[in-house]
């Protein structure tokens, strides 16, 4: 077995959020995290001083065009294909939550089969139906392991579970670390190839306020970075999700997303580095 160098991380917006149980706005976001990301406030150095604006260190793919229809989960996985044929690695901007089940499909179709995945949320998305909606962003998790598309789930900053959903993740042999856990000291333990995905609700409100789902009690901005800093493994990709620029009046949320961003672009280039062929 020999190493190659693995892809550079490349954003993607995934501008979708018609699968939103609640609230819509997730859809505008791609736009307001690259400009955060890129404003003149702040620089391109992550904290492991990785320059973001250096060639080939962050790749900008720009937006899917989605239409607010089941269509968008086919252009969603036709269009992360193509990207990591280019190759590439994807850091996808969403839109809702659901959006990571089609983005999953092609990561297993083109490059690595069944990754852990490393969930950072309130919620688990674990329910076999929602409001009669198989493909809700309260789902994509049972269609992900329905479909053996993760060898591990892990989720971390889970604070709403229902006995409905306590038995999906028994049934799926989810690994939870509820807020009890996480604040009894509990941490992921990932070995192995990670997708990271990242919905912002995961954060206590007091540090992400611009999402649909306020749920008290969650994880700090430095909790989240700390174990986007701890993975030691290859990252094939990763997505942040469920910003919804219609509750962040102050641009807060915008920042906080585009930090996450710019901390996974650097895991990315330096976790795990090399894949085998």
């Amino acid at each position: 077995m020999t190493l190659s160098p693995l892809p550079p991380p490349c954003l993607v917006g995934l501008p979708y959020d018609a699968s939103s149980s609640f609230l819509r706005g997730a859809a505008l976001a791609p736009p307001k995290i690259r400009h955060a990301l890129w404003s003149p406030a702040g620089n391109a150095f992550s904290e492991h001083m990785h320059d973001l604006s250096a060639p080939n260190v962050l790749l900008d793919a720009g937006d899917l065009v989605l239409r607010a229809e089941a269509t968008a989960r086919v252009a969603i996985e036709a269009g992360i294909r193509e990207l990591l044929t280019r190759p590439a690695r994807p850091i996808a901007l969403g839109g809702d939550h659901s959006v990571t089940y089609p983005v999953l499909r092609a990561i297993n179709g083109v490059s690595f089969q069944r990754p852990t995945i490393l969930h950072v949320d309130a919620h688990a998305d674990l329910y076999d139906e929602f409001e009669g909606d198989r493909y809700s962003h309260a789902c994509p998790f049972a269609r992900i392991m329905e479909e053996g598309l993760a060898s591990r789930l892990v989720q971390v900053g889970i604070r709403t579970l229902t006995p409905h959903l306590r038995a999906q993740a028994a049934r799926f042999g989810v690994e939870i670390i509820d807020m009890r856990a996480w604040a009894a000291g509990e941490r992921p333990q990932i070995d192995g190839p990670v997708y990271v995905s990242i919905d912002l609700d995961g954060l206590d409100p007091a540090f992400a306020p611009g999402v649909s789902h306020w749920e008290p009690g969650g994880l700090s901005t430095r909790d989240v970075l700390g174990m986007i800093h701890a993975l030691t493994t290859p990252i094939v990709g990763a997505d942040v999700v469920e910003y919804n620029p219609l509750r962040d009046a102050s641009g807060l949320t915008a920042t906080v997303a585009a930090k996450i961003v710019k901390e996974l672009a650097s895991a990315m280039q330096s976790s795990g580095g090399a894949a085998p062929v």
